[in-house]
């Protein structure tokens, strides 16, 4: 049963959260992070981006960057920028994007939930990734970037989380790019209770978004178990910072592949051998954004083309070679463009799908030889996939909108 929690929360002063909030810390690189910061002062990108208060020549892994973070959280704490909840509570929060909504509760959920496969993931993680976020959560003491969990949809959750939003929200506002994000309490015990009960009797919950910031809590978490060999359990460090969303609320875009070159093929030679594989319809200049599973666009310096996957490509019982990005890995990126493993190969890059075929187009001119479009991963591919314990490709969902970091800081 899945074990969630409340929690003393440190949070923003309401008058200036909307300056605070941040988007996830692994959207941008350093150079746009930076320019982030420079726009914004109070940004949450100055502790989650550490990097940011130095000159490029320190590197990014330094350990005065992760000392950084951790004063500049403590100025906030203590010069009334962020404030403490002495009663520990839920939280539920709102985005709404282009008119569409996702309410989720925000709560701390369970180390050993993640240890045992009760939460649930679908992507593997890199050392290098981990040991940043492991860092950076163990200098600060703190989590500062909530983990994106999903779990199937549960009416008397709805009905819960729906009562809650009744009150006045904490927050209020529209983000620079026309997001809305409303913050409600709830600090009532019989509510507490209730949610809490309610989260019990679900057996599975999955990593939507966010699994290095999960493994990094999960690892530091065991770290200090292993320093505190008289434990409890109840300890703060036993939990780590969640947003829990019900899975029919929630939308994933595609993430999209651009490759640097064509593998020494002229054009030719490569639009003859994904015949092999594929039904190739020249677009012209008309991007192509596929509506089908088993559809891509692919834009070459000459226009835009459609491939159909052909029958024996698609229609798999295993979960993850039926995904999209495993029909494109496993029958075009692979044999014909030589992109063995795209977790590691510098020729590949992937772009997610909010940016539109514009970006896509814009790194054809400038330093890819080709790019493709797919179909979203459905909830229910990704759910397939995690309860089966198998892992997806790198970069198979891109979900928006995004938690925005420094709403909500758990201490452990």
């Amino acid at each position: 049963m899945a074990n969630i929690k409340p929690f003393s929360c440190i949070r923003p002063e309401a008058g200036i959260a909307h300056r605070i909030a941040a988007l996830p810390y692994d959207v941008y690189n350093r150079r746009e992070a930076m320019e982030e910061v420079d726009r914004e002062p109070l940004s949450f990108l100055r502790i989650d981006r550490p990097e940011t208060n130095f000159p490029d020549t320190v590197d990014t892994y330094d350990p005065c960057v992760y000392q950084k973070a951790g004063e500049l959280l403590q100025e906030l704490f203590q010069d009334g920028t962020f404030l403490m909840e002495e009663k520990e509570c839920y939280y539920v929060y709102e985005l709404i994007m282009n008119g569409r909504s996702q309410t989720g509760l925000v709560a701390c959920a369970s180390i050993d939930d993640y240890l045992s496969g009760r939460i649930k993931k679908h992507e593997n993680t890199r050392e290098d990734k981990e040991q940043d976020r492991i860092r950076h959560v163990d200098t600060c003491q703190a989590q500062t970037g909530p983990i994106f969990l999903a779990y199937r949809a549960k009416h008397s959750i709805n009905e819960m989380v729906g009562a809650a939003i009744s009150e006045a929200p904490l927050y209020h506002f529209l983000s620079p790019d026309g997001i809305s994000h409303t913050v409600w309490r709830i600090d009532k015990k019989s509510q507490i209770e209730a949610i809490t009960a309610a989260f019990a009797e679900i057996t599975s919950i999955y990593i939507a978004d966010g699994h290095h910031r999960a493994a990094s809590a999960v690892k530091v978490g065991l770290q200090r178990r292993a320093e505190q060999p008289d434990y409890t359990g109840q300890e703060e460090f036993n939990y780590f910072l969640s947003v829990l969303f019900p899975h029919d609320q929630l939308m994933i875009l595609p993430y999209h592949r651009v490759v640097r070159d064509l593998n020494g093929l002229s054009t030719e030679e490569f639009l003859k051998k994904l015949q092999d594989s594929f039904v190739v319809d020249y677009m012209g200049d008309k991007p192509y954004m596929p509506e089908i599973k088993a559809t891509f666009g692919m834009h070459l310096k000459n226009g835009w083309y459609r491939l159909k996957a052909k029958e024996g490509c698609c229609g798999k019982l295993d979960p993850v070679a039926a995904l999209d990005v495993s029909i494109l890995q496993d029958y075009l990126l692979q044999p014909i463009l030589g992109i063995g493993d795209p977790r590691v190969d510098k020729r590949i890059d992937f772009i997610g799908g909010i940016r539109g075929y514009k970006e896509l187009e814009r790194r054809v001119a400038e330093d890819m030889a080709v790019a493709f479009t797919l179909y979203p991963t459905t909830i229910e591919e990704l759910f397939a996939v995690s309860d089966a314990g198998m892992l997806m490709p790198p970069k198979s969902t891109w979900f928006e909108p995004k938690l925005r970091s420094g709403l909500f800081i758990h201490r452990i």
